[in-house]
């Protein structure tokens, strides 16, 4: 999905830009974990945790994303 794809639904959709809000806060989280030359057992359950996540809000936006582009309400 491209930025500018994502950044229109973001302005014509609350919940579509609370999970690229969450989508995106995960993405930081999980640069700062990669750049770590060794995860403790709890981050690394974290990342995992925010991986499955991650792409869990990823679907969800394009659930979104496709019922704009079929004109169907979520």
């Amino acid at each position: 999905m491209s930025q500018t794809y994502s950044e229109d639904f973001s302005q014509m959709d609350a919940e579509y830009r609370r999970l690229l809000e969450a989508h995106r806060d995960h993405e930081r989280r999980l640069e700062a974990l990669a750049v770590k030359t060794r995860l403790s057992e709890d981050e690394e359950i974290e990342e995992k945790r925010l991986k499955k996540e991650k792409l869990l809000l990823k679907d969800q936006m394009e659930a979104i994303a496709r019922s704009h582009r079929t004109g169907v309400a979520h």
